[in-house]
């Protein structure tokens, strides 16, 4: 009998047309959803009779409650090599191995500055107003040469950022807790030596940590507060580094000229969220790492996860316990 597997949250159904999954045809019978299911009774009457499951990212939490539900669950792959919404712990108690797969830093980067050039130029109202056959410009653009740049967080994605905004002409700043001069330098960046100072200082504030219990809600009224008025927030990292209610108060006060947005707490985004009709407000539906290469990348090492677990040596394993094949 074939082990079944399911992809979940396939939004686009592209997962099983993105790789070659004839090479599982003996052994896996595999099936792609595309609704995201809200609530762990709908995930487990969905994927219930499966052993194999491969998610997106962290569209679909797996704490302890769900691995309880999920008897049959024997293999768990994950899209990158990280995913804070999936209790590894727990995995390794109900004797479930947990993949990852690799993935490219590029997407989120460019997709930063998509939302930095919409926001600077004004680019949603201006093509929607021109589609409509409204006025023929009714904005004035911010300039970004001669601007300055602040990133909270220099790693892979914020260091890319860094080198566009240079090619801008814009000085760049950045900050974390554990940014050093060195790092700083290597990068041609200015190093604030607070977070207080980087907001003070920036045009254009684009987040890039990782969410931790010491970033979530960083950004919250003060922080906001300190921006200037003619500033733009940006953050393609984690909903939660930036406190959202405090966030919706700041665009309908004017505390900042603007936010963008590829990351939310609820997502799909519920269609009552008070960020929907915010002013200022450039919103994406979490499209930072959704492209055909990274996609292409992930279906392909789900499938080669796959084949090496059946094989009985796991790649890129996430869990600390790797369990054994389902016979």
């Amino acid at each position: 009998m074939k082990l079944r597997c399911a992809v979940l949250d396939d939004y686009q159904d592209v997962a099983l047309s993105l790789a070659d999954w004839s090479a599982l045809a003996k052994d896996i019978e595999v099936r792609s959803l595309q609704s995201h299911f809200t609530t762990e009774e709908e995930v487990a009457e969905a994927v219930g009779d499966c052993e194999i499951l491969v998610v997106m990212r962290e569209r679909t939490p797996f704490p302890e409650s769900m691995f309880a539900r999920l008897p049959r669950l024997r293999l768990l792959i994950t899209s990158g090599m990280r995913n804070a919404s999936i209790d590894l712990e727990a995995a390794a108690r109900h004797g479930v191995t947990v993949c990852g797969t690799a993935s490219s830093s590029e997407p989120p980067a460019e997709l930063t500055w998509a939302l930095i050039l919409g926001l600077a130029r004004g680019v949603v109202q201006e093509a929607s107003s021109l589609r409509a056959g409204g006025p023929w410009q009714s904005t004035i653009g911010a300039d970004l040469h001669g601007r300055r740049l602040a990133l909270l967080g220099l790693g892979k994605i914020g260091a890319k950022v860094a080198r566009v905004g240079q090619a801008f002409g814009m000085e760049v700043m950045a900050w974390s807790r554990n940014l050093t001069d060195e790092r700083a330098a290597e990068h041609g960046v200015v190093r604030a030596h607070s977070l207080e100072e980087l907001l003070e200082a920036g045009d254009f504030v684009s987040v890039h940590l990782q969410l931790g219990d010491r970033t979530r809600g960083l950004i919250g009224t003060s922080e906001l507060k300190r921006m200037r008025r003619t500033a733009y927030l940006v953050n393609t990292s984690r909903a939660a580094i930036v406190d959202q209610a405090a966030l919706v108060r700041a665009l309908h006060d004017g505390w900042i000229a603007g936010a963008g947005s590829d990351v939310f707490e609820h997502e799909p985004l519920p269609a009552d969220d008070p960020l929907r009709t915010a002013p200022h407000f450039l919103g994406l539906p979490h499209l930072g790492y959704v492209t055909r290469r990274n996609y292409e990348g992930y279906f392909q090492q789900a499938v080669e996860d796959i084949a090496a677990y059946l094989e009985g040596s796991p790649l890129r394993t996430l869990s600390a316990r790797p369990a054994p094949p389902p016979r």
